[in-house]
């Protein structure tokens, strides 16, 4: 929804350049919020913040009260009660002058923020993670950003992603903060774990639908159930797809079949090989990552949102089902996993790291063309209720049917077809995967990874494509950058 960031001294020398700083960093970032731009100087020419704005609707658009000190930077939403036209930044204002840094443990939504008084500034993260800040510390100066490229000739070495559930103090350094939770039954049986499942879904996708008239529709399971839910409470829902049409995509016929179902307007993008070839320096540019899984997710969510930006704003997605209900089928249901506490293991470490791989894809992506996403599967009650829930009920029964307790949850909403349907790697449903082997193989020779293995840092390559991708990025970004690359898939 927004931008946020800062460049503010650490020892209250003037810094006379700050303004055209951030408005740099600003320009850098401006798809994010092509709407309105809100800078000003500190006190003092201490420094200078500024944010972007992605108008959504009048009461909750505003991303920045900078009227009076402490001065409020805020991307994302709050789910919290409130009063009148209160925007996002004034309720959090209230909450934070109310209880202090302990307001995060308050606060429902999805949101990155930062505080700024006369002698401290922080940054937060929800506990979630899908709203990104980065931050660093370069001779006594702080600086913080939304997307790492707003760091650029300003940290060269000291860069770091905030971690989701943490604040980042230039008085405390960084802590982590007791999360907001949501109290729910623990589930008495897989009967009654389906009954919660689809109740607290059917919620979060309600509180979700405020100016919302589209799902971003792969044709997999996850955005069919979220589609069939938003298309109880909007009989206008547009749904929106992308695939390679010449490809072997099954993403697209399900997509097709889900849309006839509903019964709702259906718009398609059909990604060419020439889209894909001229889009992997932009995939770089703004997914800030070389992580190969991650590129080739990225494409389709790209131009996905570029063709939704004229319809829509704002836009419901089907992220985060495969982290809590088991849903990565080649890797929960691998012959590397050793037992059921190492799935259990690795279903937690792929939900811990989700900002920064599935999730940082989905914002990159929609953010790309300033399109806002709401991700009811990371509802904080859902969340709640998923960890309670036994993985033998999410990998279910001697065929091992992942996100079982799901699919039963919602099976008289969805075609048959999609209730039974196996997870594919977004990547591969859409048909890109083959895409991108091809268009790389072409430009590079696969042999080259024999000769350079691993990045500066040490980072071992998946694949060729992978040391192609991360030889664009050194083009983009200072090779320190490169650490704030995670890898998606645990077993590459």
């Amino acid at each position: 929804m927004a931008a946020i960031t800062g460049i503010i001294s650490t020892k209250g020398k003037i810094l006379n350049d700050a303004s055209e700083r951030v408005n740099i960093a600003l320009d850098l970032m401006h798809y994010r919020g092509p709407d309105n731009r809100i800078a000003r100087t500190l006190p003092g020419s201490s420094g200078a913040i500024g944010a972007l704005e992605l108008n959504l609707s009048s009461e909750r658009t505003q991303c920045a009260d900078i009227v009076r000190i402490p001065f409020i930077l805020f991307d994302g939403e709050l789910f919290n009660e409130r009063s009148g036209n209160m925007t996002d930044a004034e309720l959090f204002r209230e909450y934070y002058m109310k209880y202090g840094k302990d307001c995060f443990s308050h606060l429902e939504g999805s949101y990155a923020c930062a505080v700024i008084k006369e002698d401290e500034t922080f940054i937060a993260r929800d506990a979630v993670g899908s709203r990104p800040v980065f931050y660093g510390t370069e001779n006594d100066t702080f600086c913080f950003s939304t997307e790492m490229k707003g760091l650029i000739g300003n940290i060269r070495f000291d860069i770091h992603e905030l971690e989701p559930g943490n604040f980042y103090s230039t008085k405390e350094g960084l802590k982590p903060f007791k999360p907001y939770t949501v109290e729910v039954p623990d589930p008495e049986n897989l009967e009654h774990a389906i009954k919660l499942v689809r109740d607290i879904l059917i919620k979060a996708v309600g509180k979700r639908m405020k100016g919302v008239n589209a799902v971003s529709m792969s044709g997999g399971l996850d955005s069919s159930i979220i589609a069939a839910i938003a298309k109880e409470f909007n009989k206008d829902l547009l749904l929106f797809t992308g695939a390679i049409e010449s490809a072997d995509a099954p993403d697209l016929e399900n997509a097709k079949l889900m849309a006839e179902f509903l019964k709702a307007e259906h718009y398609i993008y059909s990604i060419t090989d020439d889209d894909v070839a001229e889009f992997i320096p932009q995939a770089i540019w703004h997914l800030e990552s070389y992580d190969e899984d991650c590129v080739s997710g990225i494409i389709a969510n790209y131009y996905v949102s570029r063709m939704a930006k004229e319809y829509c704003s704002s836009i419901l997605v089907g992220e985060g089902a495969d982290e809590i209900f088991g849903g990565y089928r080649m890797v929960l249901k691998s012959e590397h996993v050793k037992s059921s506490e190492h799935r259990e293991e690795l279903a937690k470490n792929l939900l811990a790291i989700a900002y920064n791989t599935a999730l940082r894809r989905l914002d990159r992506g929609w953010m790309a063309n300033g399109i806002n996403y709401q991700t009811p599967f990371l509802d904080p009650e859902l969340l709640a209720l998923c960890a309670k829930i036994p993985m033998e009920w999410k990998i279910y029964g001697e065929k091992q049917v992942e996100k079982h307790v799901l699919r039963e949850a919602f099976k008289d909403m969805l075609p048959e077809p999609i209730y039974k349907r196996e997870k594919l790697r977004f990547a591969m449903g859409t048909g890109i995967d083959d895409v991108m082997d091809r268009i790389v193989s072409s430009a590079v020779d696969p042999e080259w990874i024999n000769e350079t293995p691993k990045s500066y840092y040490g980072m071992p390559f998946a694949s060729f494509k992978e040391l192609y991708y991360y030889d664009e990025f050194l083009q983009q970004f200072p090779p320190a950058y490169e650490k704030q690359t995670i890898r998606w898939d645990p077993f590459k």
